[in-house]
């Protein structure tokens, strides 16, 4: 019997970085709604929301224990790992509590800066304010956000509102970072997954974006989106420089799935958006694709 646990509200979880906390309503409400997603990934496990009431059924059945699989979550957290335990899931089917801590300063968007040349960590308006004189549109983020959350666009100048933002970042989650605007033309996906330190490619995503904000996948192929992706910027280069530091700045401290977000500009460049070091919308997109007839 393999349980997977669907919680949406990762992300969130992360920002807030301690294990009692209790993310909000709508979060909960769409981790029991759509716990499914899940088995999409995982054909024929037991897919639940860490909320869900039958969840303690589970973790007492006798077959669930005399087996003993480690249990996967949608993306492991400190309050997952607590909420679990609460239940009564073995703590040896789930990650320690320094390889949780370990993946959280990975998540932090300043891991992955020497794959975005052109971004910042920024700690004071004064910092932001010189990026602004050198170029008047940026995009601030806070390093632990993800799905479009945690994002401050800033024109030319600080505003009162920004510099609040600004300093409540810093003071909770060490800085900000600073990424110039681009017309993006498209919004991308390297899928992986890490077993043992061993980096393995699972696939390619195309998504949608509004505003900053996740809105969905493109269900294609991979060949078809390497297809597309390969006459407008150069992809092997960029697969390249993005697996040669995951395999060295992530395989060996992690396992699990991992997602590379990238955008592709309208002159063919491309960058770096973000890394998830969970299970991704994109990922379920592929398992569609690949599972069908």
């Amino acid at each position: 019997m393999q349980l997977c646990i669907f919680n949406p509200e990762h992300d969130l979880c992360l920002a807030k970085g301690r294990a009692h906390y209790v993310p909000p309503r709508s979060a909960v409400e769409f981790a029991l709604r759509d716990a499914a997603l899940m088995r999409v990934l995982y054909p024929g496990a037991t897919c639940l929301s860490v909320y869900d009431p039958q969840l303690h059924e589970v973790l007492s059945d006798k077959a669930f224990l005399s087996e003993a699989r480690p249990v996967v979550a949608w993306g492991w957290d400190a309050v997952v790992k607590h909420e679990l335990l609460k239940r009564g899931a073995p703590e040896a089917l789930l990650p320690s509590d320094d390889e949780l801590a370990r993946w959280r300063d990975l998540q932090h968007r300043s891991s992955t800066l020497p794959l975005q040349p052109d971004c910042r960590a920024v700690a004071s308006a004064g910092e932001v304010e010189a990026l602004l004189r050198q170029q008047p549109h940026w995009v601030l983020k806070a390093p632990w956000s993800g799905a479009g959350r945690g994002l401050r666009w800033v024109h030319g100048a600080l505003n009162a509102i920004d510099r609040d933002w600004l300093a409540k970042v810093v003071a909770t989650q060490r800085c900000a970072i600073a990424e110039p605007r681009r017309e993006v033309e498209a919004d991308f996906a390297f899928e992986y997954r890490v077993d043992r330190g061993q980096l393995h490619f699972e696939g390619y995503s195309l998504f949608t974006t509004g505003g900053g904000v996740y809105r969905h996948n493109v269900e294609w192929s991979d060949d078809r989106i390497a297809a597309m992706l390969a006459v407008r910027c150069d992809l092997a280069a960029a697969r390249r420089t993005v697996e040669a530091w995951l395999a060295s700045a992530v395989a060996p401290h992690y396992r699990g799935p991992l997602g590379v977000d990238l955008m592709l500009c309208a002159d063919g460049s491309w960058h770096v958006a973000e890394m998830n070091l969970r299970h991704t919308m994109g990922m379920v997109a592929h398992a569609r694709v690949v599972g069908r007839p």
